[in-house]
């Protein structure tokens, strides 16, 4: 047993509020145990340069951390001039994933932005603000769908992520501050409802693992990531 008591294939409780925040179009607080990320999306009717004119829309991300979402706390990094690597990769890596489900052309010339903002840090906010990130879009989109917006739905499927990793020489499944903190190996995994792997990041801290280490991880990851889409996506989606 784990410190939280979960076995090892087994992910945290997942929650998710829905309309946490009046003006967003897609608002979302997303749970993962005791990290706590804020999701939302909003649209504007333009896109950039780069897709002018083309007929096609656009997604990209910000994320950050509240200053008192960890321990002690962090300097705002708007103080600082710029997003540090670490923040600029994790936008990164929420843009690209929901982008790799979304049918632009169904979009039109529109641009979805979606805002992670970590009110909690336990491990996992990447993860987390993946999976809110693509509730906020699903309940964005159904908003446009029913005021006339758009007449098709430009979501393909859904996506969503969980960290693995390698603890105590255990392998284990979403881990913790302390799990992720001290891990021997850290990935993250995102993954649609369809079972294909949008991404995958990880790296050994310590010795290297093996395939069949590596082959275990990432299906403990799919099991968790199609029951986490259980949990978070609306049956009237599947309708």
């Amino acid at each position: 047993m784990r410190v939280d008591q979960r076995e090892n294939k087994s992910h945290r409780n997942i929650k998710v509020t829905r309309d946490f925040t009046k003006y967003a179009l897609g608002s979302v607080l997303v749970e993962y145990g005791d990290t706590k990320v804020l999701c939302t999306a909003t649209v504007e009717d333009r896109v950039p340069s780069f897709l002018r004119d083309m007929g096609q829309g656009w997604l990209t991300a910000e994320y950050a951390m509240l200053p008192s979402s960890t321990h002690t706390r962090s300097r705002r990094e708007v103080t600082k001039g710029k997003p540090s690597g670490r923040t600029s990769e994790i936008q990164r890596l929420i843009g690209r994933s929901l982008r790799s489900i979304v049918d632009f052309t169904k979009l039109g010339e529109r641009t979805v932005y979606i805002d992670a903002d970590v009110i909690q840090a336990d491990g996992g906010t990447r993860t987390a603000a993946i999976t809110g990130g693509m509730v906020a879009l699903n309940d964005a989109v159904m908003s446009l769908i029913n005021d006339g917006v758009l007449v098709e739905n430009p979501i393909k499927e859904w996506v969503a992520s969980i960290s693995v990793g390698k603890y105590k020489g255990e392998l284990i499944t979403d881990l913790n501050y302390i799990e992720d903190s001290n891990a021997e190996l850290d990935m993250n995994l995102v993954m649609t409802e369809s079972g294909r792997f949008v991404e995958i990041q990880g790296t050994a801290e310590e010795t290297p693992i093996s395939k069949d280490e590596l082959d275990v991880l990432l299906e403990h990851g799919h099991l968790a990531i199609l029951s986490i889409l259980k949990i978070v996506k609306p049956a009237a989606v599947y309708l």
